[in-house]
Order: C-alpha cells, then structure tokens, then sequence
C-alpha cells in the first residue's frame, strides 16, 4: 500500500510555524518511503475562507520546498459529502437536534454543578416525525449529530503517543453538519480520507479527542481508519504556549532573513530525540524521519536558536543556490571568501561594499602611522601573484618585528575598516591590488 499523507489547513488566516511544522513532517514521513503528499484545502467554511490566503499557503509551502504531488479543495466536494451523510442517515448513525446554543450550554452548567461530565443527553433521539415536521412548520431547521457507538470501545495505536483507549459512553455526539447546511470538521475530513486513499494522520496532539470519534466514523463507512499519530505541540522558548508562535509565519521568518534549508531542518527534528543539525538536504531530512524518535514532551521553538542554525546553513549554501539574492557582480569566488562570515545572506552586501570600496576605515593608533606606511611600500614591491597577505604579513613581521594582533590588525582596519572578518588571504586578491595600496595609503 502507498504511503499517502496530507496537510489540510483552512483558508481563514495565513500559515504559522506549527501549521508548517504539521506540513514538513507529513511531506517527510511520505518522502521517506516515496509515497504520496496531497494538499487538502479545507475550504467548507465558506464565509471565512478566502483566495488570496489560499494563494498564500501554496506559495508558504513552496518557500518552504514542500510541493505537494496532488491538491484537493473540499469546496468541491459537497456532493460526494451529501451522498455520505445520507447513507449514515439512514443507517441511524447521524440524527436530527434542535437545540439552541442557549439550551446546550445550560445543560452542560447543569450537568458541571452535578459534578457530571458535561456530555449531550440524546435528548432528540426521543423526537418523533411528528416532532420534526412540527419544527419543520415552525420553521426550524435540524442540525445534525453523529451517533456515537457507546458499546464498542475505542482503541487504537498511536505513531507517537502508543496504545489509545476512550470510552465512548464518556463523549458527546459530535455535530458533523449546522443548521444552515454547512459541514463542521470532523466528517468531511473522514470522508476525504477515505476517498483519497489517506494511509497515514500526523497531526497535533490537539486532535486527540477529534481522531476517537473519527475512528467510530472510519468504521460506519465501512473504511479501516488511517495510521493516525499525534505530536506534541509548540511552546516558546520560555516554556510555555507561545502567542508569537501564533502568528510567525514565513513573512516574518524572510524579514528576520531566515533561509527554507534553515527552518526546515529545525522543524524536522523538534520534540525527536535526534540533533538539530545544519542539513540543507531535504533527502537527507526524509531518511532519518522516525515517528519512534518523537517525544511526549512539548516541543520548543526558540528563534535564537534558528538564528543560529540559519548562519551554520548559510555557510554551506553554494553560490548558485543564493546568486539571485546577490549584488550583481559578486562571484563565486567572493561569495566562498565571505559566507563563513554570514548569519543572513543579505548580510554579503555589507561585505562585497568592504571589497569594492571605498571604505571607511578608523583613525589609525599614533604607533601604526609608520607601520602602515611600511605596509604599503612593502606591498608595492612585493609579487602579487604570489599569496599577497601571507606574503606581505611575512616581510612586515621580519622588518618590524611585529607579530599577532599588532601585525594583523592594523592592517585589517586599513584593508577592510572592521576589526573582523573573513580571512583576509581570501579577501585580499578581491580587493585587488591598486585599491589595497590606495587604502593602506590613506591610513598611512
């Protein structure tokens, strides 16, 4: 059987880090086995849904390089959930109530101050046709229930959290359709499943309750439930359920320059067992992905820390993957000399002015006047070609004396007007000859 996994987010609001975690582990467990990743659109609530954040999760994916090998979008699928509901209909297994939101939240204070769980009594279970075509003329319309099976446990063996157990007889009768005829949740999803041949749910632990009674759904449509898993959530680095979280989404990790390697290789091994490391290659990613290796602990997301794993990947971006985010006119060549030296690629502009000029370089301790002088008289004799740094620290050191940060220094301020930075043997023929003596001139 084919692996297949979906993502299915709702079009009411953009894409959140969680949301993309949710998405990246699914794309990952399918990748791994060479299975199928299907984008579910989640579009049943009409009203709220819209375009252009559908348009923005298709892009947020790709950024992210996640591309899904189908799309589905539910808002086209109302007949097909019409023919099911109507089968569990008649089956008995989906019926009609009429209580207002007033009611139903009355009967639960009620059953809260009996010290009772507060579970739907199945009161219109009792009402006869009469009833419903007395509502019918008073101009009430149904929604509808499905009827949880009380008899039959419900079990399963979670990818993630182990052997499962609920009792059914400790659950409410979920609503699955409102009065006004849209669809909730829980059976389009179910519904959906089955028809595309999902095999495998990773999803939040947030879930936990809706997957018992989908299970029971699975089974009244004659289906055997999917692989279900459950991870845990995102908190912050504080600890805790984050409200930044809520809102950190790609736009905010482009501004703050944080690359799709970077973040794709922090979400992949959050809340595992396994390092975070630097891996840039999303095979790479896909071949170690272990649902056994997931833990029960709450996942923290800390953007120090992806700021961190952000520079270690960007030393290891090659030029071509980054080239169309360049000033034009940096080479590869200079592109190896400085990303040792980057936390955000955007950072390279910063450094090819520093190769380009001019610069401004600091006011020269009084000792260094006649060092630099030195420098540049040494440099103007000297072979270019010829490893011109380690050649010209080597002369200077034997005619002055100088070694360590006295040598190295000076000329570092003069060169490039930064105390620190990219190997200088490796920036020194970028910035050429005829600018490297006009700069220690100037200093001189």
């Amino acid at each position: 059987m084919t692996v297949t996994t979906r993502f299915a987010p709702s079009p009411t609001g953009r894409l959140h880090v969680g949301n993309l975690r949710t998405a990246l582990h699914n794309w990952l467990l399918a990748k791994k086995v060479g299975g199928r990743f299907l984008l579910r659109i989640d579009d049943t609530d009409v009203a709220r849904s819209s375009e252009d954040h559908v348009t923005a999760i298709r892009a947020d994916l790709a950024w992210l390089g996640l591309v899904p090998d189908a799309e589905e979008r539910q808002s086209a699928r109302f007949d097909l959930y019409e023919r099911e509901i109507q089968r569990l209909v008649a089956a008995g297994r989906v019926y009609r109530c009429y209580e207002t939101a007033q009611e139903l939240d009355l009967k639960r204070k009620i059953l809260l101050g009996r010290g009772l769980p507060p579970i739907y009594d199945r009161a219109a279970l009792t009402l006869t046709e009469a009833d419903h075509a007395a509502n019918a003329a008073a101009g009430e319309a149904p929604h509808w229930r499905f009827l949880l099976d009380h008899a039959r446990p419900i079990e399963w063996i979670d990818g993630v959290r182990g052997r499962q157990h609920f009792d059914a007889a400790q659950m409410s009768d979920p609503v699955v359709r409102r009065a006004d005829g849209t669809w909730l949740y829980m059976l389009p999803s179910v519904i959906d499943d089955i028809a595309m041949g999902v095999s495998d749910v990773l999803r939040g632990e947030d879930h936990v309750s809706n997957t018992a009674t989908q299970v029971q759904m699975f089974a009244s449509l004659g289906a055997d439930p999917p692989a279900f898993a459950h991870e845990a959530l995102l908190v912050g680095s504080e600890g805790k359920l984050s409200k930044r979280l809520g809102s950190l989404g790609v736009d905010a990790l482009r501004e703050e320059g944080i690359e799709p390697e970077a973040l794709r290789a922090m979400l992949a091994r959050l809340g595992t067992s396994l390092p975070v490391e630097p891996i840039a290659d999303a095979d790479e990613l896909a071949a170690t992905f272990d649902l056994g290796s997931f833990g029960r602990a709450p996942a923290r997301f800390d953007m120090a820390e992806l700021h961190r794993l952000n520079a270690r990947i960007v030393h290891r971006l090659p030029f071509e993957r980054v080239q169309h985010l360049l000033p034009e006119g940096l080479s590869a060549a200079v592109w190896d000399a400085i990303r040792p030296n980057l936390a955000h690629i955007d950072e390279a502009a910063d450094w090819w002015r520093v190769i380009t000029g001019p610069v401004a370089a600091p006011q020269p301790e009084t000792e260094d006047l006649g060092f630099l002088a030195a420098a540049a008289d040494a440099l103007a004799a000297q072979d270019w070609s010829i490893d011109p740094w380690h050649t010209l620290t080597a002369n200077l050191k034997a005619s002055t004396g100088r070694k360590g940060r006295a040598l190295f220094l000076p000329l570092r301020l003069a060169l490039t007007g930064r105390e620190h930075g990219p190997d200088m043997a490796a920036l020194m023929p970028l910035i050429g000859r005829e600018a490297a003596l006009e700069r220690l001139r100037a200093a001189a």
